[in-house]
């Protein structure tokens, strides 16, 4: 049987075989930026319905309090964990559980982060109903055993696809705009967001007043940047990349802009194409680089020798040369031609910084 041919696939594949081992009645799959861990495309909803309620529930994660969010997880020894276990339960402990769950029907919760160290590609949060038995020790336990291999393969599915063109700054739209205003709801968009959204891969969305349904990612951004103005400690700030159905990288970064007084005032979200040095730190990430390896990488790419890439980055030749060598097994390539090829060819093209 062939293995998965992307994320979605993946998740799709895992949730079908783990449902056999660990039964659960629904489940909502998603891929995550691996710096802010914002969740991303794609994300895989299954016995939800068509996610009608998904912005609820990331709404409820970025800003109420509640136990077990994927933020702590991330961080946690153990990166999976039940509702009613970490609640003594009582579920109703979590806001999530009082203002969503519950009246789903969800008896409990069973989430993890898809992690490789310390960086998080994915979560999951597996939904049994009312009538089930609480997830138990063993089960968790399993999940959590799935955390690294499953974090590796998404992180596999990020690297450059060779069907994955570049957007030069010839011929990419001026960067797209969306506001939201202080409630949440989104106000107005410029015609380059439309075209951005328009490239998006399909997945949970919800209807706005702007004529069309803005994707969960965007929204979720949106709802970071909320947090971040309401004092909430989320590293890495309001910001995702999400990959086009062409296999180009947008850049979703929202802010708060200040209201009356210093209140919160509307959020002002801008949409995209990474920029280079964006894309070659998420390139860096998909194949386990070191910040060390990233530089030396980047000189490659503009045709420095061992020698003069020792000099700029004040290292001995030897140093480099084992750099270089520990880049060529983690790129899976055995010359500096390939490496460029592999890692940066698709991205780097004449007019772009």
């Amino acid at each position: 049987m062939r293995g998965p041919t992307d994320t979605r696939d993946l998740f799709h594949r895992t949730s079908t075989h783990l449902r056999r081992l660990l039964p659960f009645d629904s489940a909502v799959w998603a891929a995550t930026d691996p710096e802010t861990g914002l969740v991303t495309a794609p994300m895989l909803v299954e016995n939800l319905g068509a996610g009608e309620r998904c912005a609820d529930y990331w709404e409820s994660e970025l800003l109420e309090e509640n136990v077990l969010p994927f933020r702590d997880l991330a961080r946690a020894s153990v990166p999976a964990a039940g509702l009613r276990a970490a609640t003594g339960d009582l579920p109703a402990r979590s806001a999530r559980f009082r203002r969503l769950l519950g009246s789903q029907g969800v008896d409990d919760e069973l989430r993890a982060v898809l992690r490789v160290g310390d960086r998080p590609w994915a979560v999951v949060s597996l939904f049994r109903m009312r009538g089930g038995p609480p997830f138990g020790p063993a089960e968790t336990t399993l999940l959590a055993g799935l955390s690294g291999p499953l974090a590796a393969r998404v992180r596999r599915f990020a690297r450059p696809s060779a069907s994955g063109g570049a957007t030069g700054a010839a011929d990419a739209p001026a960067p797209g705009l969306v506001l939201f205003d202080p409630a949440g709801e989104p106000t107005s968009i410029n015609e380059e967001a439309r075209q951005y959204l328009a490239q998006l891969p399909e997945g949970p969305s919800v209807p706005s007043q702007l004529g069309l349904r803005l994707p969960i990612w965007v929204v979720a951004a949106a709802l970071q940047a909320r947090a971040i103005a309401q004092g909430r400690d989320r590293a890495g700030g309001a910001r995702v990349r999400i990959r086009t159905v062409d296999g180009r990288w947008l850049t979703c970064h929202a802010s708060c802009l200040s209201g009356p007084a210093g209140q919160p005032g509307p959020v002002a979200l801008v949409i995209e194409p990474a920029a280079a040095a964006d894309r070659a730190v998420l390139i860096a990430e998909a194949y386990g680089l070191t910040p060390r390896e990233l530089e030396i990488t980047q000189l490659i790419t503009r045709g420095l020798p061992t020698t003069e890439i020792a000099s700029a980055l004040f290292i001995s030749p030897h140093t480099v040369r084992d750099h270089i060598k520990a880049v060529f097994g983690k790129a899976e390539v055995s010359t500096r031609g390939e490496l460029v090829a592999r890692l940066f060819a698709e991205h780097y093209r004449p007019g772009e910084g």
